[in-house]
Order: C-alpha cells, then structure tokens, then sequence
C-alpha cells in the first residue's frame, strides 16, 4: 500500500529519525514516569516539559480494528478497501496499522503483532507498520 510521506518537524523528528534507524521511540516523561505518543511539547498529564525517548519492543496486539471502503486520500483510493488497525504496544501505547498482508476484514483481534519499517515513496522517510506474527 502506498504511503503519504511524512515531513518531520522539530516535535517529531527524534520519532522519524529513529523510524529511519529501524527503532520504534516515544516520549517518556520522567517527572510522572509515564509514556505519551503522539508526541507533545509537554506531558499532558503533569504539564512537565521533562520529556526523553525511549524506544520500545515492536511487539503488541490487536486492539481493535476497521475498515475503510471510502477514503477522502487520493493516494490510497485504488487500495480500498483496507484495514486500519489500533496495535496496543506491550509496553500500553496504542499506534495505528494498515495491517499490510492481511486482507481487508480479516483481522484477528487480539492476535501478536511485530513492527517493521516501511520506505514512503514521496521522501524515503521512513513509517512503522505491524505484521500479524504467525
């Protein structure tokens, strides 16, 4: 499926450049130990701007899941319909998926799943995705 190049900026370039290492990161606030994504300029629970990365282990689940049959992005229009995934890291941070592979409705809720890096076509930037582990 093709993918939207993201342009990074100064909040979530560590995130992007990172992506580009195969490293999956997101904000840790060390006042409140606590994990945030998308990134924030603070933490939304303590407003502290005590803020590092840390990666996580690629691996989580199937949260839940839908699919889409009418997207308004020209880009994916001839791939409809396809899958858009919640993926519940293990380490509780929740991240979106087209679940490439796994075919339109066929998603196995509650299934292990592992990152992996995708190139997008516009930039080379790289994005996460999840795979259904067999």
């Amino acid at each position: 499926m093709p993918k939207q190049s993201p342009i990074p900026e100064p909040l979530d370039k560590p995130f992007y450049d990172a992506c580009n290492q195969g490293k999956l990161v997101v904000q840790y606030c060390k006042t409140c130990d606590r994990l945030q994504f998308p990134p924030e300029p603070k933490c939304p629970m303590c407003g502290a701007e005590n803020l590092e990365w840390k990666q996580l282990s690629g691996h989580g689940h199937i949260y839940s899941y839908a699919v889409m049959h009418d997207t308004p992005v020209s880009l994916l229009f001839k791939e409809q319909p396809f899958n858009i995934a919640i993926i519940e890291m293990e380490q509780g941070i929740k991240m979106l998926s087209h679940l490439p592979g796994t075919p339109a409705d066929k998603v196995p809720v509650g299934a292990e799943v592992q990152v992996f890096f995708e190139t997008t076509p516009g930039t080379g930037q790289k994005v996460p995705e999840w795979r259904v582990v067999k």
